[in-house]
């Protein structure tokens, strides 16, 4: 019998690794896999149309060129937000380091919202809404452990 293979409504059990040229930042290898439903917005489009024929057992690496996994870096997504409004967020203590990556209530109300520090001024913070690895070469690697 043929293995059963990833379409565009497929539920996922799978080891993934997503890296850029400044290393890992997904890696489900050393930890318990992740499951995802296609179509649902976990991975973005292009990582999904990689999945798709994929079947169970399989082990992958694929390099994806720059832009092409996560998009264009978009300027409008970096975004002042006042120290007065972080506040009210619940964050206190805001003690904020250029670097650090805060996560906010998504905008739909669909989980969170991953945003890296780039900024710091007296009333408000730099924000960046890109995805890291916006613009980045990735490679990504898979392994299908099962298909629903």
């Amino acid at each position: 019998m043929a293995h059963p293979s990833i379409g565009p409504a497929s539920f996922l059990t799978l080891h993934y690794r997503l890296s850029g040229p400044q290393g890992d930042i997904i890696n489900t290898f050393s930890d318990k896999p992740a499951t995802l439903s296609m179509g649902s917005g976990e991975l973005s489009p292009a990582l999904e149309q990689r999945l798709l024929g994929l079947t169970e057992g399989q082990r992958v690496q694929m390099d994806l060129p720059a832009g092409e996994a996560f998009g264009e870096r978009n300027p409008d997504l970096l975004q002042w937000v006042s120290r007065k409004l972080l506040r009210e967020f619940g964050d206190s203590d805001g003690d904020y380091q250029v670097g650090d990556v805060v996560q906010f209530p998504a905008p739909n109300g669909q989980g969170d919202m991953a945003a890296a520090v780039r900024q710091l001024a007296e009333d408000a913070v730099l924000f960046d809404f890109n995805h890291p690895l916006a613009d980045q070469p990735v490679t990504f690697e898979v392994e299908v452990i099962g298909i629903l």
